[in-house]
């Protein structure tokens, strides 16, 4: 190579690094208006998507699909009534999915979100976010210790630390009580794990309520890993599968 090419290559180079830092200042400068809009207002929350936020990938972060999104959410809402305490733990996407649903479409104001990003603060609000690090699982506020009625918890890794760990959190964040029931006369308990099909072995030990579904969460930039619902309930989305394609708890990984 002489000196003409790599003066070219380097020119190249510097151009697409000037464009990465010019496309990363505005993105910047576009979330700090979010931020500014939704402070001055709070109603401005409602018309955030969870396409303003860009998917950190060395946070494992991905979007749901926008109809799996809203699936999900209205499995949350459904039947729950003004006292149910929602706890949505690393699924931003869900959240700002539930705070697009008309408000009569929201039984309660009691949903809480969950998530290692403090950007998503802008979404929830400082009184509905809390920091949350599936590394300290034992790191809940005690306002939400053992209140929470029906959770949805997406780990970021797919791995049995992970799993194992975010289970803890949610045994910490879950009410005791499975038998309470809404207004409506519908359980108040349910709990939501989704996760990878190959952590189904670690799911049904660390989530013995729940059983695999035939709903198949989708992302919106697509997954090469295979995706499942586990779920203490079904659902109008979702049916368990038959107990023959469920996993034993002392299977492996």
């Amino acid at each position: 190579m002489d000196s003409d090419d790599e003066l070219s290559l380097s020119s190249h180079a510097l151009a697409a690094l000037q464009e990465f830092k010019k496309e990363e200042e505005e993105r910047i400068k576009h979330f700090n208006d979010l931020k500014a809009i939704a402070e001055a207002d709070d109603a401005k929350k409602k018309e955030i998507t969870i396409h303003e936020f860009q998917e950190d990938w060395q946070l494992s972060q991905f979007w749901y699909a926008d109809e799996t999104a809203a699936t999900l959410g209205h499995a949350l809402l459904a039947g729950a009534d003004e006292d149910t305490v929602i706890v949505i733990a690393s699924a931003p996407s869900v959240y700002a999915a539930i705070q697009k649903f008309p408000e009569e479409e929201i039984p309660t104001k009691h949903i809480y979100l969950f998530e290692y990003d403090k950007r998503f603060e802008v979404l929830a609000g400082s009184d509905h976010f809390y920091f949350y690090d599936f590394n300290s699982p034992d790191n809940i506020p005690e306002k939400l210790k053992h209140e929470c009625d029906r959770l949805l918890i997406d780990p970021p890794f797919l791995s049995e630390d992970c799993q194992t760990k975010s289970a803890r959190a949610a045994r910490n964040l879950l009410t005791t009580d499975k038998t309470s029931k809404t207004a409506s006369g519908d359980l108040k308990f349910k709990l939501l794990s989704c996760t990878g099909e190959r952590m189904k072995g670690v799911i049904r030990k660390a989530y013995p309520e729940t059983r695999i579904t035939d709903y198949l969460p989708s992302h919106h930039n697509g997954l090469q890993n295979e995706f499942r619902c586990y779920a203490s309930f079904e659902s109008a989305s979702w049916k368990f599968l038959p107990e023959s394609e469920q996993v034993n708890a002392d299977d492996e990984i």
